[in-house]
């Protein structure tokens, strides 16, 4: 997926800006672009017109590595002076070079992810800004927003609020250590302070990102920080209190992304039942067989996660969990594959996403014995998605008549022909949306970035249909 910003300042030195791949990667994106910003650069979706490009590149799987290299060779084109940086660009090919280097010999430089100043120094070389003596005052905006909502690369009423880089685990399908390091926690105080920026900027949803989200703090023994003026230990609870309690007042949602289910998760249900949380957990299970997920080396594999899913809904039965799965991983029997099946029905997801396992370079899981067939892959993860949706339209059907709050992402003609949005149940781009039909009353009128109460009346696939009261 990509993303683009077009931020015309006449006369400024002008950089073309493409953003691939994850959530995580858009919160790289919007620090440079924020930086950019702040030193008198005009950014541009125009490879064509612009002095220098930047593609923030994704490298996780073989289709994200070849999405990004073509992106470059096509900015290489278009424009010749290329600066690349995210998750390819901590990739190195064969003979030890970094990868992109090794496909694009002519690109300036090459930064892995999270490296905003690496990025800013490379633009510095090869497209000096001219000095600017008012906007040259402007402190540098370094290594996060320190109480800046910053530009941003989505829309107006929702924003990723990114509270860690890199992973502690090392299971055997993923890279991403090797990509993006070990887990570094952000200061509470500046993860606060960006959240309260956003919040006054009229975002109206926060989505908490991370790689290990339910791990914020380990990495600095939960030390306390402060904020203002009170202290807040650095860890996921406290995180989430705080959170929740700075969006009481404006009415806003957080919602938690990428929770692994550690026994401590179970005190953030309390948060949830009271409001302050949606009821919403985004938890990657990955398999539900002992022997895959020791194999997968999955953090909380020994957790018994039919329990734990059951406590959770005890202390709060409105919940929501997202999932996703991977089929056919090296060594994965007949039986071990039922046994996902059964989990799946047995727990519940709400909303399921699964791949058929693909080898990435320089994972462990290359060398695990019994490689699965590419047509059984394929085959097992087929069988995956219609029970995951037997299971979601059953889940969807019990809403038919409820009243629910919807957030309105899109409203043409102020909604005079309906609109769509999305209720706790949906994170936006990966779950399914509300359609809202027109209002009943004429002089109603609906604008993305509200929140409207709606009746359910219909399920349609994934999506539910609903009229606004």
């Amino acid at each position: 997926m990509g993303h683009d910003v077009l931020n015309a300042e006449p006369g400024a030195p002008t950089v073309g800006f493409v953003s691939l791949g994850c959530p995580k990667a858009l919160t790289d994106s919007e620090l440079i672009l924020t930086q950019l910003s702040a030193e008198g650069y005009k950014t541009s979706k125009s490879y064509a017109g612009a002095d220098i490009v930047i593609v923030n590149t994704c490298g996780f799987i073989d289709d994200a590595v070849k999405e990004s290299l073509d992106a470059i060779g096509q900015a290489l084109d278009e424009n010749g002076k290329v600066i690349v940086t995210g998750c390819l660009g901590a990739k190195t090919g064969d003979d030890g070079r970094p990868l992109v280097q090794t496909v694009h010999p002519k690109v300036l430089a090459v930064t892995g992810p999270h490296a905003t100043q690496e990025v800013m120094d490379a633009v510095h070389r090869h497209l000096p800004k001219p000095h600017d003596p008012f906007v040259d005052l402007v402190p540098e905006v370094r290594d996060q927003f320190r109480g800046s909502a910053g530009i941003k690369l989505t829309p107006r009423h929702y924003a990723y609020l990114k509270i860690s880089e890199g992973c502690n685990h090392r299971c055997t399908f993923c890279i991403i250590p090797s990509l993006r390091g070990d887990l570094v926690s952000r200061p509470v105080g500046d993860v606060l302070n960006e959240a309260r920026a956003l919040l006054e900027s009229g975002v109206k949803e926060l989505l908490i990102i991370s790689q290990d989200t339910s791990a914020y703090g380990v990495d600095v023994k939960y030390r306390t920080g402060f904020w203002d003026g009170k202290p807040v230990k650095t860890r996921f609870f406290d995180l989430c209190e705080q959170l929740g309690q700075l969006a009481q007042p404006y009415g806003a949602w957080v919602r938690l992304h990428y929770v692994y289910p550690y026994p401590h998760v179970d005190e953030v249900l309390p948060l949830m039942a009271q409001g302050l949380i949606l009821p919403y957990l985004d938890v990657p299970f990955q398999h539900a067989h002992p022997d895959v997920l020791k194999r997968m080396r999955r953090p909380a594999s020994a957790e018994r996660n039919l329990e734990r899913l059951q406590t959770w809904r005890s202390i709060c039965p409105e919940l929501v969990v997202r999932s996703t799965f991977i089929a056919g991983f090296p060594g994965e029997s007949d039986a071990e594959f039922e046994a996902l099946l059964a989990f799946m029905r047995e727990a519940q997801i709400d909303r399921a996403g699964c791949f058929a396992y693909s080898p990435v370079q320089g994972a462990a899981a290359n060398s695990l014995p019994g490689a699965v067939p590419d047509s059984v892959r394929e085959e097992r993860r087929a069988r995956f998605m219609a029970v995951a949706e037997e299971v979601s339209v059953a889940q969807l059907a019990r809403r038919v008549g409820a009243q629910m709050q919807v957030l309105v992402d899109s409203a043409p003609g102020l909604g005079r022909k309906g609109a769509v949005g999305r209720s706790y149940a949906d994170a936006p781009e990966i779950d399914g949306q509300v359609r809202l039909l027109p209002p009943q009353k004429i002089s109603r009128t609906l604008r993305a970035g509200d929140f409207v109460q709606a009746r359910v009346v219909q399920v349609d696939g994934h999506d539910l249909i609903a009229q606004p009261i």
